[in-house]
Order: structure tokens, then C-alpha cells, then sequence
């Protein structure tokens, strides 16, 4: 297995992200992984590696900017706020990103995934909605759901997995509905596998703040991840 550290640019702005794939002479499906809110953090790091371990090139995304990481909840949510502000923003991050991606060596920009967490989830499942060029699949853990003011109105091309947690205070039933009536409008490949007794952040083995919403539920993360893997497998064949 190789890894790398990988600085690209939005505009000004340096973005750090993380790379890592097996030592592989073949052109291989490259999976980008999107942070939660509090950062590209070691948990996206070890997402990577994880995706290279199946055969994949990883890439850990940064969509704050070089260093910038929240230690509290007031921190993450001032960090991530202005990109759910501004939608555009969040665009060009996705733009940056990507481009970034394809020039990982060894990856087929051909066939492209995306996998976010939170308000990486967010950002995969706008990635599907502005359909980014060689993206066959997304995958989005305990997403929010929250469209763009004006989202594209073209088909969804890429296929869409939404692992979702039916308790999460921060996508309700009534968030989730209105999201599966978005994607059927957009005429998307789309699946939501929504699991019961399950709140925010059910893949993080730190989220333990039940009053907050976030609390980890290994069940539901190890039957997320085990569908992800068949996921990829369906994207890529």
C-alpha cells in the first residue's frame, strides 16, 4: 500500500487531503472520502486506507482549508455553516476536489465514487446532484439532507446509497421523504437503507452525546459498511 499527502487549491485557499491505494500497475476506481463537520480528521484518514485495503484508491478530501479543524461543537458548526450558507461554495470545494482526484496516479477517472459522513454526506449526495464528470456511485453515512436553493434539474446519473439512522434529529422522517421524492424526481438510482433504534453518527466509535443526537450504534455501522462494499462492487464492475 501507498499513501501521500495531496495539496490542491481552491482559488487562494490550500486544501490538504490524504491519498492512499494499493501498489497496483493497473488503472484503478478511485473513492473520494468526504469529512463531518469537525474536519479532515484522522477518521477520513482511516476511511481511505480502508477503501485501499478493498482495491481502491482512497482520497481523504479537505473542504475547510489546510489546518482547519473544530474541537467543540461550536467550532464544527462554524466551520461547516458558511457552506451550507453558500451552496456555490460548497460547488467549488466538490469542483477542487475532484480535480484533485484525477490526478492521484493510478486512478481511473472513469469511474469515481463518493462517500461522505454528516455534512460529507451532504456533500456527496450534492456531488450526485451536480453530476460530476466519471462519478458512477455515492455513498452518504447519516447525511444530511438539505438540497441547494436551485439544484440542477437534470437526471441523476450516479447511483445513489443513502445508510441512514431512522431517529437522526438532524434528517427526520419528514426530511427523508421529502429527500426520496427529490431523487425519484430526478429519475435517480436510488436506495435509502434506514435502520431503527439509530440516531446521528452511528459509524463514529467517539459519538457518545445522547442528548445531542449523536450516539455510535455498531450494529448499524457494521451493516452500512457491509453494503457500501457491495456498492462499490455494483459501481465499478
Amino acid at each position: 500500500m501507498r499513501t501521500s499527502e495531496i495539496t490542491y487549491h481552491d482559488g487562494s485557499t490550500e486544501l490538504r487531503g490524504f491519498m492512499s491505494a494499493p501498489d497496483a500497475g493497473a488503472r484503478l476506481p478511485v473513492v473520494l472520502v468526504f469529512h463531518a463537520w469537525r474536519g479532515h480528521d484522522e477518521f477520513v484518514r482511516d476511511e481511505a486506507r480502508k477503501l485501499a485495503g478493498m482495491g481502491f484508491v482512497g482520497f481523504a478530501v479537505d473542504m475547510y482549508g489546510a489546518g482547519k479543524l473544530g474541537t467543540t461543537n461550536e467550532e464544527c458548526s462554524a466551520l461547516m455553516t458558511p457552506f451550507m450558507q453558500d451552496r456555490a461554495l460548497l460547488k467549488r470545494r466538490l469542483d477542487a476536489a475532484f480535480a484533485a482526484a484525477r490526478t492521484i496516479d493510478g486512478a481511473d477517472a472513469t469511474r469515481m465514487g463518493a462517500m461522505g459522513f454528516c455534512f460529507g454526506g451532504l456533500c456527496v449526495l450534492d456531488a450526485a446532484r451536480h453530476g460530476m464528470p466519471g462519478l458512477r456511485g455515492i455513498a452518504a453515512f447519516h447525511a444530511l439532507f438539505t438540497p441547494p436553493p436551485s439544484p440542477p434539474s437534470a437526471p441523476i446519473t450516479a447511483k445513489v446509497l443513502a445508510l441512514h439512522g431512522y431517529d437522526d434529529p438532524m434528517a427526520t422522517p419528514d426530511q427523508l421523504v421529502a429527500f426520496a421524492a427529490e431523487m425519484t424526481e430526478r429519475q435517480a438510482d436510488w436506495e435509502v437503507c434506514a435502520y431503527g433504534g439509530t440516531v446521528h453518527a452511528f459509524t463514529n466509535p467517539e459519538a457518545n452525546n445522547a442528548a445531542f443526537g449523536t450516539v455510535y450504534q455498531r450494529r448499524a455501522d457494521q451493516r452500512s459498511r457491509e453494503r457500501a462494499r457491495d456498492f462499490w462492487r455494483e459501481c465499478f464492475a
